[in-house]
């Protein structure tokens, strides 16, 4: 017999006795690690919900179109393509998406396609010899101009960085932390038992075979926790209950020191976020927009121009965010109460903010100095607003001492 086929036959023997074994113990539970992916990632709530925050900013901004003077194109065909992207995504959904993967994958690819534009997935860049970007999509080249590479810049020029690859580390310990804990209390606490025989295990003797096999079923059978087993055990059997492998307070330390670390991939400080929410909500938002948001509308501003006007136009794709959005009503009302007392300025602004109609007049619209009710930002408006030249005379008079 050949060395090939002795070993044949040994793994045949240890395969069947392998089997006999997993017939008995049937529900083995194994702890293995978590691996992050596009699939999954959103399954971790402190980065969906640190997502959400950024990319809910985002999603609210207004995007105007604005020529090199920074007035408002109101008219401009770019306006209904990005009102209008395509016809599977609306334009919050398409500015939510783009931010999502940005953050995540570190580089998000828009296309333009005549009319549409899309969001590129599986994209293979390389610099030529002349510097110049080619992009790639299941071996077909995109023609630069429909297609803009937008980087969450690191040390590379050619490669955006996120918090895939980032704080993949971390977030790998963290899932699995949460699913080691989850998976516990959802199997019911996750508990096990020893069974101690006198004798030794025999795979032929059938009756011993029998009585393992329904003691863990009758131990399997314990669902729920009201249930009660009785398990008559002969001379040489006996069952001891074994400590969980899972220590709930260690993971919890490590999720609590880790979890927040994920918020600093992402720009933010989970601890001062999280203390600003609680005492004043306009300034977490501020915080949340000036950390992360800022930037992002700055680089989706200059991609987005270029791929829509090129490199010589004299217009510009803007991201405006009313950051009053972010806070409650009662906050509102304090800002609109605040302005009146202390200098009545565009009731219009005021109303808009409190949900009321706008009465759109000249005068709702001025900003004016409570006591005499002269525009703000005009030349000699304090002394056009005054009727009399006594009036001008004496403040006038009043300024040259």
């Amino acid at each position: 017999m050949g060395l090939r086929d002795r070993f044949s036959k040994f793994l045949f023997k240890q395969v069947e006795k392998r089997g006999w074994f997993e017939d008995i113990y049937s529900n083995t539970i194994r702890y293995g690690g978590r691996y992050i992916g596009d699939d999954n990632i959103l399954e971790s709530s402190d980065v969906y919900e640190l997502l959400q925050d950024i990319s809910n900013q985002m999603m609210l901004a207004e995007i105007n179109v604005e020529d090199k003077e920074g007035n408002e194109l109101k008219n401009d065909s770019v306006l209904n393509i990005l009102k209008r992207p395509n016809q599977y995504l609306t334009s919050s959904e398409f500015i939510k998406l783009m931010t999502n993967t940005y953050l995540l994958q570190g580089e998000v690819f828009p296309v333009l396609d005549a009319n549409q534009l899309h969001i590129a997935a599986n994209v293979y860049t390389e610099l030529d010899e002349r510097l110049v970007e080619h992009f790639k999509i299941g071996g077909t080249e995109i023609p630069s101009f429909m297609i803009r590479h937008i980087k969450n810049i690191g040390t590379d020029h050619l490669n955006g960085v996120g918090l895939l690859l980032l704080g993949k580390n971390t977030l790998e310990g963290v899932m699995s932390a949460e699913k080691v804990l989850t998976d516990k209390y959802k199997k019911g606490g996750l508990l096990a038992f020893l069974l101690k025989l006198d004798a030794h295990i025999n795979p032929q003797n059938a009756a011993q075979s029998k009585l393992i096999k329904a003691i863990l079923d009758q131990l399997e059978g314990i669902d729920e926790s009201r249930t009660v087993k009785l398990i008559p055990l002969g001379k040489g059997y006996s069952i001891d209950s074994l400590k969980s492998p899972i220590e709930d307070e260690k993971i919890l330390s490590f999720l609590n020191v880790y979890k927040k670390d994920l918020g600093k991939f992402l720009g933010i400080n989970v601890d001062t976020y999280q203390a600003l929410m609680k005492s004043d909500i306009e300034k977490a938002m501020m915080y949340l927009h000036n950390k992360a948001v800022r930037p992002i509308m700055k680089n989706f501003e200059d991609h987005l121009s270029l791929l829509f006007f090129g490199q010589n136009a004299d217009k510009r794709i803007k991201f405006k965010i009313n950051i009053l959005d972010f806070v409650t009503y009662s906050t509102k009302t304090n800002i609109g109460y605040n302005i009146v007392r202390t200098g009545i300025t565009s009731p219009d602004n005021v109303a808009d903010m409190l949900g009321f109609p706008k009465q759109n007049t000249p005068e709702t619209q001025s900003v004016y100095i409570s006591n005499d009710l002269s525009k703000i930002g005009e030349k000699n408006a304090t002394d056009d607003s005054l009727k009399g030249g006594d009036v001008n005379d004496k403040e006038k008079g009043t300024e040259d001492n």
